[in-house]
């Protein structure tokens, strides 16, 4: 499985930006995606996530209300929609592929066995 991660940049307070993860075909089928993020001197966190399963869509409390995940089955991407962007958002984001589908296991880095390489995100004014 091979993961693309793209879309950052620098946005300022407010702003909006749109992450791409594009994997290798037919990764949806058998694998959750996830987005985390890890800023400087801070451990890597959940953002996002969406379950191969059911399609059913989990959110850390910090990006709820304002990060939107979708997935676009013929492209073979998942993007994550991010709006109202705040400094604290400021991080390298990652997406992740996994193969649960639970709750409890997306929102934990550990059970995700492919990432892509990362894209940042600067949030400055």
């Amino acid at each position: 499985v091979q993961l693309q991660a793209s879309g950052g940049g620098l946005v300022q307070p407010g702003g909006s930006l749109r992450l791409s993860c594009t994997a290798s075909e037919r990764t949806f089928r058998v694998y959750s995606v996830g987005w985390f993020r890890q800023a400087p001197g801070r451990e890597r966190e959940f953002g996002a996530a969406i379950s191969y399963r059911d399609s059913r869509l989990y959110y850390s409390d910090s990006v709820k209300g304002r990060f939107t995940l979708s997935r676009d089955n013929a492209k073979n991407t998942v993007y994550l929609h991010m709006n109202n962007l705040q400094r604290e958002d400021t991080a390298v984001y990652y997406c992740a592929a996994s193969g649960y589908y639970s709750s409890s296991h997306l929102q934990d880095a550990r059970y995700y066995d492919y990432w892509g390489q990362g894209t940042q995100v600067t949030v400055s004014s």
